[in-house]
């Protein structure tokens, strides 16, 4: 089966998701180069049981903007007319290529918090990103796909 085909059985699955495939389905992925990033992704969260995900529902969080290496809003939100807007309540962050895993790739560091976003490629427009932070047992899984230009 295809990272693409595995991906949005994933995506569209209400069902939990075990750590464990997450990261096996990582591993598989290549690295992402930072200058990919640039942009602007929307995106979700896989259910798995992180309390992450609840603190990001609760934002009504909907994606990351990536605007250079060194400013990057992490939390993008979604606004009263549908559409995206900054939230500042993680404050913002950096890109940088960070190994994670076995294999540098492209890595959003919170600024003031000791969150590190790693992302691998699932195709062009479509990353798989794991949240390590410290304090937290396991990694909260998510998801990024690129918003249209324009």
């Amino acid at each position: 089966m295809s990272a693409s085909h595995q991906f949005a059985e994933l995506r569209d699955s209400d069902s939990t998701v075990a750590i464990g495939f997450l990261e096996a389905f990582f591993d598989s992925l290549p690295a992402v180069r930072r200058e990919a990033m640039f942009g602007r992704w929307q995106g979700g969260c896989f259910n798995t049981g992180h309390p992450g995900e609840g603190m990001l529902d609760k934002l009504n969080w909907c994606g990351k903007q990536f605007n250079s290496d060194n400013d990057v809003n992490p939390i993008m939100v979604r606004s009263a007319d549908g559409g995206m807007e900054v939230s500042d309540i993680m404050g913002q962050a950096q890109l940088r290529m960070v190994e994670y895993r076995g294999v540098v790739t492209a890595t959003m560091a919170y600024d003031d918090k000791p969150i590190f976003d790693h992302f691998r490629a699932i195709d062009d427009d479509t990353l798989l990103g794991v949240m390590d932070s410290k304090g937290h047992e396991i990694p909260l899984f998510f998801y990024l796909e690129r918003c249209p230009r324009g």
